[in-house]
């Protein structure tokens, strides 16, 4: 009875190694739902860059989850592993039919949420993905501040960059509008918003020496 006993518990037993390593996510294992996201994000995006040309792309969907989870305080995994997957089927050979097959179908629908149809002429495609998001759930605009968030803290060096990426941040928190389930993250995107068009010398210096520290890894 005991032999029998513990090959059925083998048996319901989720592969681990399959979930976290493969990217394949098993519903027996929601605990783990996060590292096998952060796996397949990584391996989605390996060869990417960000646009300093040298930090790697996987770095972005990574600190984007953190910001949902550490900064807007969001604690669910299915929403946490949607940030991590954030980019994958916009900018790489992932698509719908895959994540929601590795990840089920909230997953998958947050993440085409927060895509773009690059099919389409900019300005179609930047309204329609406006359009987009405002019809989606709450927890789409919800990853797109994160996203935001994190692109401006990224930008410091390029004040180019870091303008257009301040319109798109007021264009997140427009979306957001009263959310209460919003009202945290969008505060915090306006604070940082606030303190980067303030920062003046200080964010030109923080970009130097993100700069230098950049040169000195290619070296």
């Amino acid at each position: 009875m005991a032999g029998k006993a513990a090959l059925k518990e083998k048996a319901v037993e989720p592969d681990l190694k399959a979930c976290v390593f493969t990217g394949r996510y098993d519903s027996r294992c929601m605990s783990y739902l996060w590292q096998a996201a952060a796996a397949f994000s990584a391996r989605s995006h390996k060869n990417q860059l960000r646009k300093d040309g040298v930090t790697p792309y996987a770095s972005h969907p990574v600190r984007v989850a953190l910001t949902t989870a550490m900064v807007f305080g969001a604690q669910d995994e299915e929403l946490l592993a949607a940030a991590l997957l954030h980019d994958t089927i916009e900018d790489t050979a992932t698509d719908y039919d895959e994540l929601k097959e590795l990840f089920g179908t909230r997953v998958a629908d947050l993440v085409a949420c927060v895509s773009k149809d690059m099919r389409m002429e900019e300005d179609a495609r930047e309204q329609a993905y406006d359009d987009q998001l405002a019809a989606g759930p709450w927890e789409a605009r919800l990853i797109k501040l994160a996203d935001v968030f994190d692109n401006m803290s990224d930008a410091l060096d390029d004040a180019a960059r870091l303008k257009d990426t301040m319109k798109k941040a007021e264009r997140a928190i427009a979306l957001a509008k009263d959310d209460p389930q919003l009202k945290m993250a969008s505060e915090q995107v306006r604070r940082l918003m606030k303190e980067l068009k303030g920062g003046g010398k200080k964010n030109r210096a923080r970009g130097t020496l993100k700069k230098r520290e950049m040169v000195g890894k290619k070296k």
